[in-house]
């Protein structure tokens, strides 16, 4: 069974999750944090509960979900790993960070390994599977456990909304599609851990979600 253990960070106040099971073994899910104290509040949780990161995986590769990937991969030598259309077709984070006036010298980390498309993830005695769910970006990426019956759906679907489309790349129409097709049909107890906000789940963004 996967644990969940939900970081909120940055002026975005972005949800970055750790993902471990009763190995020890974790993956980090969009490392948004963006000063010391963030850093030693995720490195403090890491140590108590004697956790080994086995990967850093991002659902997409907008500034406010990789503030902290540079940090993990200087504290635990791992790279960021994210799906390739997002490092071909968006700007570098960098560059990003510019038109919201903020620095990200040095924060963001080189993405050198890509996901793929249904790729396995393994960590210990759990599994995840990539579902891409494009719109929002063009290469976001869900997480799905179908075992543990989570999603992490970065900034493709919240609790009652769906990711801008008005950022770089972005489209409505292929979001929603991507939401229908790969998302509203996991199973309706799947809970959904999204990028901002609280967590929900299928059956009630199917019921109450005016986006979808």
């Amino acid at each position: 069974m996967i644990h969940v253990k939900r970081f909120e960070f940055n002026y975005f106040s972005v949800n970055t999750y750790l993902l471990y099971d009763k190995t020890g073994e974790a993956v980090l899910i969009d490392c948004g944090c963006m000063n010391q104290r963030e850093e030693e509040e995720l490195k403090a949780f890491i140590d108590e509960n004697k956790l080994t990161l086995k990967r850093l995986l991002c659902t997409h590769l907008h500034l406010d979900h990789v503030f902290g990937n540079s940090f993990i991969t200087q504290t635990y030598g791992l790279e960021p790993e994210a799906h390739k259309a997002d490092t071909e077709l968006l700007p570098s984070a960098e560059e990003q960070a510019k038109a919201f006036g903020l620095s990200m010298k040095g924060k963001s980390g080189q993405v050198n390994h890509f996901i793929t498309v249904g790729e396995a993830i393994h960590f210990g005695e759990s599994t995840l599977t990539s579902l891409h769910v494009p719109g929002h970006s063009p290469g976001s990426l869900v997480f799905y456990s179908e075992e543990s019956n989570l999603a992490i759906t970065g900034d493709t679907l919240f609790a009652g909304s769906i990711g801008r489309t008005d950022l770089w790349a972005g489209n409505q129409e292929i979001l929603i599609a991507a939401i229908r097709n790969k998302l509203l049909a996991l199973p309706d107890s799947t809970i959904i851990y999204p990028g901002h906000g609280p967590e929900s789940s299928i059956r009630e963004e199917k019921l109450e979600n005016p986006y979808i």
